[in-house]
């Protein structure tokens, strides 16, 4: 999704640049942002809800050099209830010339809503299919700006962008989100000098008529209104190969003449990140046609299916709109309230590649980033209420849907280990119900807890639905014997959470250099955890891998052994026999005896009872060392 229009002072600037600067974070959330926002204008049209569309054949005849467009759309598509009238969303700044049945003329009409309402020659009953070929030619309308003609280094240059509702403005169709359209043809008939792009393969090669090429276009996979795009310009044409053998495909480049030198290096990582990706997930979801880019004139870049539309080529803009050919594409979030199954993922995804390609450390810097942004305020849920639904700023927010929905993946797959996350995801993707269509957060949930194999209602419901994060106090002991106690509590930044439960991952430390991992499961506040580590701990860290969304915790290592608190002396006071309990795993090394002005009267070694008959009434003073420390205890002679 998405990119917004720069302004055009800022234009001739930001081509120079922006090849050499990659987006960050922040400028995809706002790209996306500000095309969405428009979509919350407008309202699904009810009028067009009554059938389902199944198959669209498009010729356009345009040319980058004239805003127009005359064009003969042929729609296929299945009643859902009786028809006598079908209506299509159109632009009425568009003239429709005539519509046809079989060859037959139809009665139509344009009306002030922007619709087209074709009269059909009988009722058409539900579940029946029928077939209408509407011609008409005009200027698109420019209020969704979706229909761009422009200027690049002297050249001209078409390009059209119909997220989230633009499509009506330059060709009749269906704009409702949740009506995927099962294939589509599309013909684009331009100037020959011109290189067109679509959607889809080229089944054929171009056409030249006279002084026009006409570039055919087909696409088999369902694809929503707003993903079906047409460009054509002098594109140089850059092309790589995606897939391994036997399912390789082409991955072709559209590139303005003028930049593609400057940006080849970095196209170059295109098939390396889709080779990661299918390593990861799966196939390329489309790889029966092909990948690619489209040079375009819209800051930051738009997923169209097969061909991202991009204004620049820096590696995180790749990663992100190509991970949305599997997280938007193939499976588009359902409703608004999801729309982190769009953003969170494609956020995760792309960060996986630095995870892949930059090492363990730059991916930790990363996760560190989102973090400090997620925590950067108390409150926020990953999942959207309704009263948040009309505000972009909101579903679009960079902290929560896109970072905070990524950073829980990563606590999923921290949880759940790799396999199992990695799994599930795998199962979500291929799941026949969702594939190329619509997925809501509980279909996510239940393909992860059927590998994980125990509910993750707790989680979802803490990390998900309801909103902050924990904040952990820490304390660790040496208890001896190879092992230490750790005892975590936490505190919550929002009250809708009662107690995050939550593998806590830390990392020991001893004097000779020596190192740990250890993950306590913690589900209860206060709870005491005994570790297996063969050294003497010197000091701890709160997760160095930054797998957990937390903040302003603290960790504590005791100077005093935990169980050493246990050693106690009976019967104290004594006039004879003084005893000395020891607790399991305590190694004794020397006891020695003081007595109140500090004078040293006795020394013993591994010896826990001693006789004290003889000893001057008062109060004396016992150290006792051990292999995990010493402790200083009271007792009276009577």
């Amino acid at each position: 999704m998405k990119a917004t229009f720069l302004y055009f002072l800022l234009f001739t600037v930001f081509l120079v640049s922006a090849q050499k600067n990659d987006l960050q974070l922040d400028e995809i959330a706002h790209s996306e942002m500000k095309m969405a926002s428009k979509k919350l204008n407008l309202l699904v049209n009810p009028n067009t809800q009554n059938y389902d569309i199944t198959y669209h054949e498009l010729r356009f005849s345009v040319d980058p050099a004239n805003y127009y467009i005359s064009g003969v759309v042929t729609t296929t598509f299945t009643a859902l209830s009786d028809l006598s009238t079908v209506t299509f969303d159109l632009t009425n700044q568009l003239t429709v010339n005539s519509v046809t049945q079989n060859g037959i003329p139809l009665m139509f009409a344009q009306n002030s809503n922007n619709e087209l309402v074709i009269t059909l020659p009988s009722v058409l009953t539900s579940n029946t299919p029928a077939t209408v070929v509407i011609s008409y030619s005009g200027a698109p309308a420019n209020g969704e700006q979706a229909f761009t003609t422009s200027i690049h280094n002297g050249s001209p240059v078409l390009y059209t962008l119909s997220e989230p509702y633009g499509a009506r403005d330059w060709w009749p169709c269906k704009q409702d989100l949740n009506d995927k359209v099962d294939a589509i043809d599309i013909y684009i008939t331009a100037p020959s000098q011109y290189v067109s792009v679509a959607n889809g393969i080229e089944p054929e090669a171009p056409v030249i008529n006279g002084i026009n090429k006409t570039t055919h276009f087909h696409h088999n996979y369902p694809i929503p209104a707003y993903l079906i795009a047409i460009a054509a310009t002098n594109y140089s044409i850059y092309n790589q190969t995606g897939g391994t053998i036997p399912n390789q495909y082409p991955i072709i480049n559209y590139i303005y003449p003028e930049t593609l030198a400057s940006v080849q290096t970095q196209l170059d990582q295109t098939p390396l990140i889709l080779n990661l990706y299918e390593s990861l997930f799966e196939i390329y979801p489309f790889h029966n046609e092909k990948y690619g880019h489209a040079q375009f004139g819209w800051g930051g870049g738009m997923e169209h299916t097969t061909v991202s539309f991009m204004n620049s080529f820096g590696r995180s803009l790749i990663a992100h709109e190509m991970a949305h050919q599997w997280f938007g594409d193939k499976i588009t979030c359902g409703s608004w309230k999801d729309i982190w199954l769009n953003e969170g993922f494609t956020t995760y995804v792309a960060a996986l590649v630095i995870e892949n390609f930059d090492g363990q450390a730059a991916f930790v810097t990363e996760k560190s980033k989102m973090i400090s942004n997620i925590t950067s305020q108390t409150n926020g849920a990953v999942y959207l209420t309704d009263a948040q639904l009309t505000d972009v700023n909101r579903i679009f927010s960079s902290r929560l849907t896109y970072n905070k929905g990524a950073m829980v993946l990563n606590m999923l797959r921290f949880k759940m280990g790799d396999a199992l996350f990695f799994q599930g995801v795998k199962n979500y993707l291929k799941d026949v119900n969702l594939a190329y269509k619509y997925a809501k957060t509980p279909d996510l949930q239940s393909h992860l807890e059927v590998v994980y194999g125990s509910s993750l209602t707790e989680f979802f419901n803490d990390w998900i639905y309801n909103q902050g994060y924990p904040i952990y106090t820490i304390s660790g002991q040496n208890i001896g014997g190879g092992q230490a106690k750790f005892t975590i509590n936490q505190t919550q930044s929002d009250a809708s959470v009662s107690f995050f439960e939550m593998p806590v991952p830390i990392r020991v430390f001893g004097s000779g250099g020596q190192q740990l991992d250890l993950v306590l499961n913690n589900t209860v506040n206060g709870e005491n955890f005994i570790e297996n580590v063969p050294f003497t701990i010197s000091s701890i860290t709160f997760d160095p891998n930054k797998n957990i969304i937390s903040k302003g915790n603290t960790v504590t290592l005791g100077n005093e052994n935990f169980e050493l608190n246990a050693l106690q002396l009976y019967t104290n006071p004594s006039n004879t026999i003084l005893n000395l309990a020891l607790p399991t795993g305590i190694i004794l090394e020397k006891t020695v005896f003081y007595n109140v002005t500090g004078q040293k009267i006795m020394t013993s070694n591994s010896a826990t009872s001693w006789d004290i008959s003889s000893w001057s009434t008062g109060v004396y003073f016992i150290k006792i060392n051990t292999d995990s420390g010493s402790k200083k205890l009271k007792f009276v002679k009577n």
